[in-house]
């Protein structure tokens, strides 16, 4: 049986930022990381289309916690020891500059997640932290003062282990049986399928709009905006990943078959749309409306909507019925679309779902229900929205973790 101090389940993100601060702080102790895989840190390398999305441009911690839809509250505290400017800054110090852009999303200088899994293997290295791979936990036990782990091929023994598994179903059925509740997850980020002749020829067009998800009463459930993205199978892009975070406990019930509405305008309303429409009527009158793309709209996206609107490709302003302008200016800002089911976001799969929140204490990540049993990462009933929260999450549990098992 080979034993340590600590021994960290997870060879991932919030793992590796665990063994590698706590080995920093107390150089003595002997850190231990399994990893299931025949690879560790395998999603860091597909994050962010394989650029890693370290981080998010938010530097108040009330701020930050509004992108979780699971974990706000209990995050506000955490944020206030380990913040996306710690973050900056730990990876500054190990040579890993980061970069802003436009969005506020952060990434490597390098533009490759490479970056962040050698600095993290280097760092492991040097803090001579061991790394076992191939190592699938089949049992934990506590035994007086310390758990032992059995894995396919071998045991282990540590005073401390910290839980950094992501979704594994496997692993929440072990600490189920430690005594503790785990939420049952659903997906969390996913696109929306959509067959529907407006954006049938529109793949890869992306654009502004705000969309909300509305029941058969029309009555909205929820809302976003932000850049959205016409795929071949329906629609995706920022907007639409925000309502799949804020509703995966909604829409998972409905199995995926509900209705949303796009305002392609944002946020004008139909009536200040209509008044625009009629402006053009009187200053643009002898121009045929099919032609040219109005309110910075991509001008195959415009077309479409003309035609949806049921307006005939050779109509011109002039000629324009109220009707006719009624029912473009629903087509622009109140356009339904039935959506049919939802396709995993790239290979970024988050899930809602995980150990109770309740049941842990946030100023250690700490088990309440087990001395010594501590967490970091997406095992616990947090998620969040697309934009690097999902990582600031596992860097400050895998801090703040580091920080109370070195005591």
């Amino acid at each position: 049986m080979k034993q340590a101090d600590i021994i960290i389940i997870g060879g991932g993100a919030a793992g590796f930022f665990t063994a590698i601060n706590a080995a920093e702080k107390n150089p003595e102790l002997k850190i231990i990381i399994l990893e299931r895989g025949k690879e560790v840190l395998t999603k860091v390398k597909v994050s962010g289309g394989g650029r890693c999305n370290v981080t998010h441009a938010e530097f108040f911690p009330k701020e930050l916690t509004q992108n979780y839809p699971r974990g706000k509250k209990e995050l506000l505290g955490p944020f206030h020891t380990f913040m996306t400017g710690d973050t900056i800054e730990w990876f500054e110090k190990r040579g890993v500059a980061l970069k802003i852009e436009e969005d506020g999303r952060m990434f490597p200088v390098s533009d490759s997640s490479q970056t962040i899994i050698d600095c993290f293997l280097s760092e492991a290295k040097r803090l001579g932290v061991e790394i076992h791979l191939n190592q699938s936990v089949k049992e934990i036990q506590k035994e007086a003062n310390h758990f032992i782990i059995d894995t396919t091929s071998e045991s282990f023994s540590a005073e401390k282990i910290v839980v950094a598994t992501g979704s594994n179903p496997k692993i929440w059925q072990l600490l189920e049986g430690f005594g503790h509740t785990v939420v049952p997850a659903v997906p969390s980020l996913f696109t929306f399928n959509i067959k529907d002749g407006r954006i049938m020829d529109l793949p890869g067009l992306s654009t502004e709009a705000s969309v909300k998800v509305i029941d058969a009463k029309g009555k909205t459930l929820l809302e976003s905006s932000g850049p959205l993205l016409i795929t071949h199978w329906g629609m995706s892009g920022p907007a639409i990943l925000k309502l799949s975070a804020w509703g995966a406990r909604i829409l998972e019930p409905l199995q995926y078959h509900f209705a949303i509405e796009v305002n392609w305008l944002n946020t004008l309303p139909e009536e200040d749309a209509l008044d625009a429409l009629k402006d053009l009527k009187i200053e643009q009158g002898k121009q045929t409306i099919y032609k040219y793309a109005q309110f910075e709209l991509p001008k195959r996206l415009w077309q479409s909507i003309v035609k949806a609107s049921g307006i005939d490709e050779r109509l011109t302003w002039a000629d324009a019925t109220r009707e006719n302008l009624q029912n473009l200016a629903n087509q622009l800002t109140a356009a339904i679309f039935e959506v049919t089911g939802k396709s995993t976001f790239k290979e970024e799969f988050v899930t809602a779902g995980g150990v109770d929140l309740k049941e842990v204490n946030f100023k250690t990540f700490e088990s309440k229900v087990c001395k010594n049993l501590f967490f970091a990462g997406e095992v616990l009933n947090i998620d969040a929205i697309t934009g690097g929260f999902n990582f600031q999450n596992a860097w400050t549990g895998g801090y703040l973790v580091a920080q109370a098992i070195t005591k």
